[in-house]
């Protein structure tokens, strides 16, 4: 999972400097955005599994109420976040969308909610 968590940071910072660049009006280096999408779709697919496979650990190693806990329902929300900022990032990328600043704010709130899931795991390793 911190593996996934690198990721999206990652794409995170390929993110900011593609904000940085349309705030300023500045002329965007053209290898900004094909980096950004080269990171940030497996980062989603990698936090996506890791998603899943918490889910189905807690479900078939402890049985108990999934998100009974603050790392079930934080990473919930995280889960959230990456959906709406994949969303979002698709309809942008195909040009149906100019919704930048909502899709910069799921993304970063996303990497900032995992962090936050990553440390609340780890009360819950055996």
């Amino acid at each position: 999972m911190l593996l996934s968590i690198g990721l999206a940071f990652l794409a995170l910072r390929s993110g900011l400097a593609l904000r940085r660049t349309r705030l300023r009006r500045a002329g965007r280096p053209p290898e900004l955005r094909p980096r950004h999408l080269r990171v940030a779709k497996p980062a989603v697919v990698a936090i996506a599994f890791g998603f899943l496979g918490g889910l189905g650990s807690w479900l078939w190693l402890r049985g108990g109420d999934v998100f009974g806990t603050f790392h079930g329902v934080v990473a919930l929300l995280v889960m959230g976040c990456f959906v709406g900022a994949a969303v979002l990032g698709r309809r942008i990328e195909k040009g149906r969308s100019r919704s930048l600043d909502a899709h910069a704010l799921l993304g970063g709130l996303g990497v900032l909610l995992a962090a936050l899931a990553a440390v609340a795991g780890f009360v819950l390793l055996p």
